[in-house]
């Protein structure tokens, strides 16, 4: 048994080997004789270099070796003999050289650290392993520590460091929460390639206690846990009550908002760094910026392009990966982090090192005693690896002399080799960054020839065509090969024949007299041997009689021939293709032993038909095409619809099925395909035909389904390929016996229309489906969980019905069953439906308002009782609106916005506030019937926010060393404004711009005088406005100093300004320059280097509309002129406004509605007082004592306290009209409230703005006073609601 494994190993180990020598001496692959022959060790498995094992199980070392005969093997332990056998824990494989070493029995692991090397060895030489270095991983513990809070202010950087213990190998890092959930990543805040976790800029939802870093060591399978992390992140509002908190009243204190800032690198540091890569290997590089808004990272290469196909962007394009990277990949890598205040870089040089890889690998050589052959080692790297030759596992230097052996570098060359200079050599190639060890062997053989092809082998081939025959042979040194025909034949030569170097016999053209038996003779010095092979030459196959080209009517027969000749000790088969595909699975396709026939042919027969023989040796095909005509046009057939069928008959008639026949008319040259059957229902639908069923055109007679009480007539409709018969005439008629109903109604509904009832609707029945007279409905109804008794009620053949007097939403079961005069359909289904609903009864409680910045605050309310709601909770509805701003101390007309969240939520958030001003805000809850009553209004502030850009900013009296600026005040100033920012540099003829200089004006000033400037210098200004918060948009100019007191250089645009809403903004500017000049506006996005984009000014306005702009979005914009070569106005930056809370106007405010109302109020007064004065003139009556008597409600005197009209309710009361009034309280023109809400925060926005970027809308809702309680108008009473009272 043990010697068949090394028969095998050996035949596996030469098939692997042999196959890649480099030698004049071929040995084939044939088992019987890689059994015989000897070969020297070749290692073919042993375990890594680098062999990091695990220190809780037993260590193995492989190390595996083939070689006739077998191998033996040994070991040697940091460069010294290792002796197993005095090592009770270590064990050798049997059959081979894999170390066992038992660990199991207390022995640490670390005491068989080291580096091991084998040894496998044999007569003809001895192979060696790589060093194995053998580690026991570690999975060490977290060193205590005492972890501190980190406290951090919103939008401020953090890195919470991991510091993971020194494992082998390193451990995989990542970040989890207490409950092991991922903590998530995003551009903000990720994960670096150290472990650490970097946040750009910190947000008041990273405050949490459980940042904790957990470090896996994958070969020990452990998982070691860091103390948790705490980060408490501090809002500007509670940073400052905070130090409010802890201050006397005379210190001054606040700490400032989140103000954005550009970007920072917060890994790696410094401008520039170096980077070490070896060849093949990934690199990993990083770039992770601190920045608000959060800054996104770009990569280049610098002088050059990243390599496609190999470059790969990871955790949020902050690392840059190149796999498989070479030399090529050298050079500077720049990150780039930017956001819209700026960005900055970092370089990275990055060096492309190579351990050795191999050009050419030494491959083993077989040779013959006296051959010549060469070994050649040839390996490259960065820095070139020096080569160095073992023979036999021995330095070459030391080794035993061979004469037939000689080194010249990376290469050894042998001459006149012996047997005994059979050997395994080895090539090592080294530099400083690993090595390279390949054995290669050289194997001296000496065989006498033997010959591998089969005695009397036949070969078969087709006359006229090549014969090859084979002499498989093998022998050391190379036998020679002959070739005789016949058994005493003379050796063959000659241009008829080819003889190839492994011994095969080719004759190119072979003919019948080449039939015969070949010997093959195979010779060298040590011997000679021959072997017989035996050939037939075979007739060809031929078609002799092809498929010819026909043309073919439709409905015709088509019929090929194929007949063919053949060799008779051949046996031939035919098969049949039509356009290269098999013949259609159609009976209509015949095929023959000599012919194919096609019969009743039609269209899509047309094609090329394909004859092809096959024998064991040979192949032939013939084709021919079938095309397929029309039949001759005389006699023409009429394709015509079919005619209706005829004789239609009603037999076995019962209850629910009957039996229809009928004769089918003519098909008129198109055969019928299908009828069609239909049916009238005289009783119910007369004149009504209906879809019944269909039958093939084969069928004539069909068994029909019936429904009680209908009476039926049924008709017959034929079809064809043409189209549809007319109706045939209808059948005698059969009225079925009635039923009871076979279903109830459906779509069975409960809802209440008013608080006190409950309205049961359903869908009806159809006519047929009654099954019989009288059809009514059984409505029955009970109240959910309290009624154990069904209230029912049978009503006639209607949808619906009314339950009163039911308690206020309630839930009912509900079921309605279909009956008739011969009884009940089926017991129905049960559906739950509610009585009607009221309006809810109680507010939300514990109103909380949490002002988030200067523009956003969040609402937390108590949800209600789901009683109090008394019907379906549709949500909550927020009222808030601006009381005064704190910068102007001036109220303002109270605007109302409402914000709707949906369901049964809690909280939301109320976007567009005005900074640094006062709101108020009530909470209403809402159901089906309308909204509750509102909470107790809740007062809240905006802190101050960073100020609008200046107004304006105007630059006069330019002379020759100063230029005077004037400038507005913002429009929103947000605050209290501190000061203001002024930057000017000067701009060469080629736009360069030159040194900045800043100037801080106070708040209370409005013009400048810029004195000792440049004469004839052209300028650009930038100057924006500062609250405490930090500093606002700012708004650009330029300007030019004269020369000789010339004027301003011509032409010019200037004062550039934008007023944008969500996808609009206005452009407007100044122009300064020749009349009739053409303008065009260029706009793109702030930050990005795409192209700008040009709208073209129709005429020569100086104003302009960007349409289809992207909401929060920030904008560069920038005017010209065409036709003035490159002169253009200085950039404006803006930022279309995020999507807004719905605004409607309220009509009665408008101030064109008040003026025409006004104007019409007074007409109707000069009407009435015409009136008067003739009626007065008549003296018929006296009209004092009348009006006295009884008043006219219309024309009542206005009131002594208030003012209002006698009769008008007033908007604090609210009562209704009196009866004397023509105008009732339901004709009142009133705007409803508006429910409309944020798309992010509520469920929808319609703001709108006009294209010149102001409001088409306002905020709907009521304005000026809240309501006093319940759910009563607040609404101010409008000048239609007067004019109607009054008139």
């Amino acid at each position: 048994m043990m010697k068949k494994k090394s028969i095998s190993a050996s035949k596996a180990s030469l098939i692997f080997f042999l196959c890649q020598m480099i030698s004049a001496l071929d040995v084939p692959l044939d088992s019987k004789l890689l059994e015989e022959l000897s070969q020297p060790p070749t290692i073919t498995q042993q375990s890594p270099k680098d062999y990091i094992v695990d220190p809780r199980e037993n260590i193995v070392i492989q190390c595996e070796a083939k070689g006739k005969p077998p191998p033996s093997f040994s070991w040697t332990r940091n460069g010294t003999h290792f002796d197993i056998d005095k090592d009770a824990q270590v064990t050798m494989k049997p059959n081979s050289g894999t170390l066992v070493v038992n660990i199991m029995n207390g022995v640490k692991a670390e005491a068989y650290e080291g580096v091991y090397q084998c040894t496998a060895r044999n007569e003809r030489g001895a192979a060696i392993s790589n060093n194995i270095v053998i580690r026991p991983s570690r999975s060490p513990l977290w060193t205590k520590e005492k972890l501190e809070p980190n406290h951090v202010r919103e939008g401020d950087s953090l890195v919470l460091n991991c510091r993971p213990p020194v494992g082998l190998p390193p451990p995989i890092i990542f970040w989890m929460d207490n409950a092991f959930q991922r903590l998530p990543q995003s551009e903000r805040v990720s994960q670096g390639l150290n472990g650490d976790l970097y946040f750009s800029n910190v947000q008041p939802e990273d405050t949490r206690e459980d940042y904790i870093c957990y470090a896996r060591f994958n070969h020990t399978q452990t998982i070691q846990q860091k103390q948790p992390i705490s980060v408490k992140v501090f809002s500007m509002d509670s940073l400052n009550d905070t130090i409010a908190a802890n201050l006397s009243d005379t210190d001054i204190y606040g700490a400032k908002p989140v103000t954005e800032r550009p970007p920072v690198l917060l890994t790696p540091t410094g401008s520039t760094s170096n980077k070490v890569e070896l060849r093949g290997n990934v690199l990993l590089l990083e770039c992770i910026a601190a920045g608000l808004p959060t800054p996104v990272i770009r990569w280049i290469k610098e002088g050059g392009e990243l390599p496609a196909n190999r470059t790969f962007f990871e955790n949020f394009k902050k690392t840059l990966k190149i796999i498989d990277v070479s030399e090529a990949d050298s050079g500077n890598y720049k990150c780039i982090a930017r956001n819209i205040l700026g960005s900055t870089h970092h370089v990275i040089s990055v060096t492309v090192k190579a351990s050795p890889y191999w050009i050419t690998a030494p491959r083993n050589l077989v040779l013959s005693p006296g051959e010549d052959g060469t070994l050649i080692c040839r390996a490259n790297g960065n820095p070139k690896p020096s080569i160095s030759w073992l023979t036999n596992g021995v330095p070459i230097a030391i080794a035993p002399e061979d004469p037939s052996r000689k080194v010249d570098g990376d290469t050894i060359i042998f001459s006149a080799v012996q047997e005994r200079s059979s050997a395994v050599y080895q090539c090592n190639a080294s530099n400083e960054y690993g090595y390279l060890l390949a054995n290669a062997f050289v194997n001296v053989l000496a065989e006498p020839p033997r010959i591998l092809t089969p005695a009397n082998k036949l070969y078969q081939v087709i006359a006229d065509s090549p014969a090859l025959i084979d002499c498989a042979y093998f022998g050391s040194p190379k036998p020679e090969i002959e070739w005789f025909k016949g058994v005493k034949g003379s050796i063959l030569r000659g241009n008829e024949y080819v003889f190839h170097d492994n011994g095969t016999l080719e004759i190119p053209v072979a003919q019948k007299d080449s039939t015969g038996t070949y010997t093959c003779v195979a010779r060298n010095k040590l011997g000679k041997t021959q072997n017989e092979v035996q050939l037939e030459v075979k007739d060809p196959t031929m078609i002799i009689k092809q498929p010819e080209y026909k043309v073919i009517q439709r409905s015709a027969q088509a019929s090929f021939e194929c007949v063919i000749k053949h060799d008779p000790t051949l046996l031939p088969t035919v098969i049949w293709l039509k356009d290269n595909n098999e013949l259609p699975d159609d009976e209509r396709f015949l095929v023959g032993k000599d012919n194919l026939t096609i019969m009743n042919v039609t269209d899509k027969d047309d094609g090329t038909y394909t004859c092809i023989v096959n024998t064991t040796l040979d192949s032939v095909s013939a084709s021919a095409v079938l095309t397929v005509v029309a039949a001759p046009p005389t006699p023409a057939i009429i394709y015509a619809r079919p005619n209706p069928p005829l004789d239609l008959e009603l037999t076995g008639q019962l209850e629910r099925s009957i039996e229809l026949s009928w004769v089918p008319g003519e098909e008129n040259n198109s055969p019928i395909t299908n009828f069609v059957i239909e049916y009238e229902d005289g009783l119910h639908e007369p004149g009504v035909w209906h879809y019944q069923t269909e039958v093939p055109g084969s069928q004539t007679t069909v068994q029909l389904k019936l429904s009680p009480y209908v009476n039926y007539s049924f008709r017959v409709i034929a079809v064809n390929e043409i189209g549809r018969s007319q109706p045939s005439e209808p059948s005698e008629q059969y009225l079925t016996k009635s039923a009871n109903p076979d279903e109830n109604p459906s779509n069975v509904q409960g809802i209440g229309s008013e608080p006190d009832n409950l309205v049961i609707t359903w869908e009806s029945l159809k006519g047929f489906q009654s099954n019989g007279p009288g059809l009514q409905y059984k409505v029955s109804w009970r109240q959910k969980d309290v009624d154990d008794e069904w209230t029912s009620v049978v009503v006639a053949n209607v949808s619906k019905y009314i339950v009163s007097g039911t308690p206020t939403f309630v839930p009912y079961e509900i079921k309605v069953q279909a009956l008739n005069d011969l009884g009940y359909a089926p017991e129905p289904s049960e559906v739950i439906g509610h009585s009607g609903e009221d309006l809810p009864m109680v507010a939300p409680g514990n109103v909380q308002v949490h002002v988030i910045n200067s523009t956003l605050a969040k609402v937390h309310w108590d949800p209600v009782p789901l009683k109090s709601v008394r019907g379906h909770l549709q949500g909550y509805k927020v009222y808030y609106w601006k009381v005064q701003s704190l910068s102007r101390r001036s109220k303002r007309h109270v605007e109302k916005k409402i914000l709707t969240f949906r369901g049964n939520k809690t909280f939301g958030m109320l976007p567009g506030l005005e900074p640094y001003s006062s709101y108020k805000l009530n909470v209403r809850v809402v159901n089906g019937k309308g909204e509750g009553p509102a909470s107790p209004d809740k007062m809240f502030k905006t802190p101050e926010g960073v100020p609008s850009s200046p107004s304006f900013l105007k630059i006069t009296n330019p002379t020759l060393d100063s230029l005077t600026l004037e400038w507005g005040s913002p429009t929103h100033p947000n605050g209290v404004l501190t000061s203001y920012i002024l930057k000017f540099q000067p701009i060469n003829n080629t736009h360069e711009l030159g040194p900045l200089v800043e100037i801080r004006i106070p708040a209370n000033e409005s013009s400048l005088i810029l004195k000792n400037l440049n004469y004839s210098t052209r300028y650009k200004f930038y100057f924006n406005a500062q609250t405490s918060v930090g500093s606002g948009s700012q708004i650009t100019e330029e300007a030019v100093t004269i020369m000789d007191e010339v004027q301003p250089l011509y032409p010019r645009i200037r004062n550039v300004t934008t007023a944008a809403a969500e996808t609009y903004a206005n452009i407007s500017w100044e122009y300064e320059g020749p009349d009739h000049a053409n303008f065009y506006v260029e706009y793109g996005v702030a930050g990005s280097k795409e192209d700008w984009k040009k709208e073209i000014v129709n005429g020569s306005r100086s104003f302009f509309v960007l349409k289809g702009l992207t909401p929060g979005t920030a904008y560069k914009v920038r005017v010209g002129a065409e036709g003035l070569s490159g002169f253009r106005s200085s950039e404006d930056l803006f930022e279309t406004g995020p999507a807004m809370a719905s605004r409607q106007v309220d009509i009665a405010t408008q101030g064109w509605f008040i003026g025409l109302m006004c104007a019409v109020a007074l007409l109707i007064l000069i009407l009435l007082i015409v009136c008067f004065i003739r009626r007065n003139k008549g003296g018929k009556y006296p009209v004092k004592e009348k009006e006295d008597a009884h008043a006219d409600p219309e024309i009542q005197p206005m009131k002594e306290d208030d003012g209002t009209f006698g009769e008008y309710s007033d908007a604090e009361d609210h009562k209704p009209l009196k009866k004397g009034s023509r105008t009732p309280s339901d004709r009142t023109v009133k705007k409803e409230d508006s429910d409309d809400s944020l798309v992010d925060y509520g469920e929808g926005v319609n703001g709108q703005f006009n294209e010149d970027g102001s409001f088409i809308g306002q905020y709907s809702g009521k304005k000026e006073k809240e309501p006093a309680e319940g759910n009563e108008s607040s609404e101010a009473p409008s000048p239609v609601n007067a004019m109607n009272s009054f008139v």
